[in-house]
């Protein structure tokens, strides 16, 4: 194709998989969506927060969605002029987006690979069928200095969700057997509080591109609630991203993720039963990805506090499916979250410090757990007797184990200076952004006992899909007990409350071992929640809590 009229936009390669094999052309007259995001308006003077911001004392700031939103929001002249530019190319605008800084096209395969100059084929891999392409996304000159990415030229499956059945053991086999949400509140010293006045987002995927289900079935959720936890369950919200929304499976499938959408539900509702719960429904791709963090992120109508995400897929490596330019713009969703004071809860993984990717012998963590400003949730092995925890370890049951390590493509962030990060065990034995930062019980052979898809019986489930979402629940308690949502909590986390969790100092992930302090496998540890509580209350009310007004809005 003609390059001369073009500019390559960063970040945007893509090369084929490694079991990737061409098997044709999609039809020229299939319709598709993609994406185009575009610079923040270039006469605001807001300014995206730093780490470094978060490393002096300071009061926390209360921020509004709204006003977070008009301060990064995208100039209307410039989604005119893409906007104008693709119509001329015969694509149909579906959305222009100020807060979002998005324009959504649709149009069909050969007007789309026209336009973003882009041979578009169909490949078989691993992963199933998918329409994708090689080398990098281009636009027209004239529009380079506005547009920065374009997702959905490219549907390959992104992520998978983290979660882990119980094996078939006997009873007496099982070192526990399981353990319903209040109870894990109990253990876990969560402060006496329903979550009230709060909403919890929560990332929900469809297992497949064309076919796969996901979704949570109204009355077996009922059901739980009512039946099982003996309470009212929480208000719930669909929004539909991508895809076809709540769309519940009787898991059978390898393809449906009814069970992770159950299980985080479940685990955020009966934690948090009288906060607000939606749920961002959207598809494994990458612009599936983007779009509904972006989405969560920037909803001022729902404004959530916490949003939780029990997906993933590794950072890097062979097995990574993220383009560098759809890890920039989450990023980026993430550091307006902090902006917002809204908490990101995201799964460290289940595969070790492997992490998926068999394809060598190297360390890799978990994207987007790896973010800095993502409060990261490994996974342990729990037991209990008489309401009180008896022991608690790194989850590792040679079937799978918490994700956990250094991280290949972020920096060490301020907030980790002290915690001893190891350099990682790849060679050049780099300082990188140890993962995760927190953790709680994952192993499913003591797990969470949850609905199951279809008729709803109750089975144990784990995986740091469990987790992440009883962190999101925690974290909703405790924004409802203070005068402000503690939102990037990671800073106030290392400097004043590590003391405050149960240190894990027993396991491993593979590469990386449990010992006392931060480690690799449960980071900080697992919750103790009257006294995570009262360490953060002591934090922010002596203006000790390392926050500095992380960003200047536009006057």
């Amino acid at each position: 194709m003609d390059n001369s009229r073009f500019t390559a936009l960063r970040g945007s390669e893509r090369k084929l998989l490694p079991s990737s094999e061409p098997v044709g052309d999609p039809p020229a007259d299939e319709l598709m969506n993609v994406t185009v995001y575009v610079r923040q308006d270039p006469s605001s003077t807001a300014t995206l927060p730093r780490l470094e911001d978060y490393s002096a004392s300071g009061a926390r700031v209360q921020r509004s969605h709204a006003d977070t939103n008009a301060a990064f929001a995208a100039d209307p002249a410039d989604l005119e002029k893409v906007a104008a530019y693709y119509t001329a190319q015969g694509l149909r605008v579906l959305e222009k987006s100020l807060d979002k800084r998005s324009v959504t096209l649709q149009g069909t395969v050969n007007a789309m690979s026209q336009a973003f100059n882009v041979p578009l084929k169909l490949y078989e891999s691993a992963h199933g069928r998918y329409r994708g392409r090689t080398g990098a996304v281009y636009v027209p000159r004239e529009l380079s200095a506005i547009v920065e990415s374009v997702f959905g030229l490219d549907n390959r499956h992104v992520g998978r969700p983290f979660n882990h059945r119980a094996r078939a053991l006997p009873a007496r086999a099982r070192a526990q057997q399981g353990f319903f949400p209040p109870e894990l509140a109990q253990l876990y010293g969560f402060p006496d509080h329903a979550g009230q006045g709060q909403t919890i987002g929560i990332l929900s995927f469809n297992g497949d591109l064309d076919h796969g289900s996901g979704g949570y079935d109204t009355a077996v959720v009922r059901t739980y609630f009512k039946d099982v936890i003996g309470a009212d369950g929480p208000s719930i919200e669909n929004v539909v991203v991508h895809g076809p929304g709540n769309d519940p499976g009787d898991g059978s499938s390898q393809a449906d993720s009814t069970g992770e959408v159950l299980l985080d539900l479940e685990v955020v509702g009966s934690l948090a039963s009288q906060a607000s719960i939606v749920m961002y429904f959207t598809v494994f791709t990458e612009q599936g990805w983007v779009d509904a963090i972006m989405s969560a992120v920037t909803d001022a109508q729902r404004k959530p506090s916490v949003i939780s995400i029990s997906y993933g897929n590794p950072e890097d490596g062979s097995g990574t499916l993220w383009t560098e330019a759809a890890i920039l713009k989450v990023d980026e969703a993430f550091r307006r979250a902090a902006a917002a004071n809204v908490t990101i809860c995201a799964a460290s993984g289940d595969d070790g410090s492997r992490d998926q990717i068999t394809s060598d012998t190297l360390a890799h963590v978990d994207f987007p757990a790896a973010s800095p400003w993502v409060l990261a949730v490994g996974g342990t092995h729990l037991e209990a007797s008489g309401g009180a925890i008896t022991r608690e370890i790194v989850w590792n049951d040679n079937e799978g184990s918490t994700g956990g390590g250094v991280s290949n493509v972020f920096g060490l962030p301020p907030y980790q200076n002290a915690a001893r990060v190891p350099v990682s065990v790849n060679p050049g034995s780099r300082i990188g952004r140890g993962v995760p930062d927190v953790a709680a019980v994952g192993d499913p052979e003591t797990g969470v006992k949850v609905s199951s898809p279809g008729a709803g019986a109750v089975e144990m489930i784990g995986g740091t899909s469990a987790s992440a979402p009883l962190w999101a629940a925690l974290m909703a308690r405790l924004n409802g007990l203070a005068s402000a949502p503690f939102g990037f909590v990671n800073p106030l986390l290392y400097a004043q409350a590590g003391n405050s969790l149960n240190d894990i100092v027993e396991g491993n992930n593979g590469a990386y071992s449990a010992r006392a302090g931060w480690d690799a496998c449960t980071g900080l540890g697992t919750p103790n929640g009257t006294a995570l509580r009262a360490a953060l209350a002591a934090a922010t009310t002596t203006g000790n809590g390392t926050r500095s007004r992380p960003v200047t809005l536009a006057t």
